[in-house]
């Protein structure tokens, strides 16, 4: 495995069950036990109703996109193998939004309202990424 040298993510007690699940290949997020809402990023009460009582939910990992953009232009540096890459908002079937990238297909064929799944990213022996690529297509 060659060294990733993107940023990785730092958790929390809150938000770790959340980069567990993504390391076993789940996507799971909070769901209140009062008002059934699912939300993202996690936190410690629902944002719709305050209740402090929720589950991790497993999720189908399926949705669409939202809004993207492509970077042409280098700002990180650990980024400059990748230049053009993409960056997405999917909204997720079961509603929260998650900023991604799409894989699997050319930056010029993304486009809004296109039907996405997930795919997890074993970048290093301790974090698995979501990503997501074009609904129905295979890995290659």
């Amino acid at each position: 495995m060659l060294t990733y040298t993107k940023p990785l993510p730092v958790y929390n007690a809150i938000d770790a069950p959340y980069w567990q699940a993504l390391f076993q290949h789940e996507l799971r997020m909070q769901k209140c036990s009062a008002c059934d809402k699912i939300w993202f990023p996690p936190g410690s009460v629902c944002p719709k109703c305050l209740c402090e009582k929720y589950h991790w939910e497993k999720l189908k990992g399926t949705g669409k996109i939202w809004s993207w953009v492509v970077f042409h232009k280098l700002y990180i540096p650990s980024y400059s193998d990748d230049i053009p890459y993409n960056v997405a908002a999917v909204k997720l079937d079961e509603g929260p939004m998650l900023t991604s990238n799409i894989v699997q297909c050319s930056n010029d064929t993304i486009k809004c309202d296109m039907p996405v799944e997930i795919v997890f990213d074993d970048v290093t022996k301790e974090i698995t990424l979501p990503v997501f690529r074009p609904s129905g297509k295979r890995s290659i």
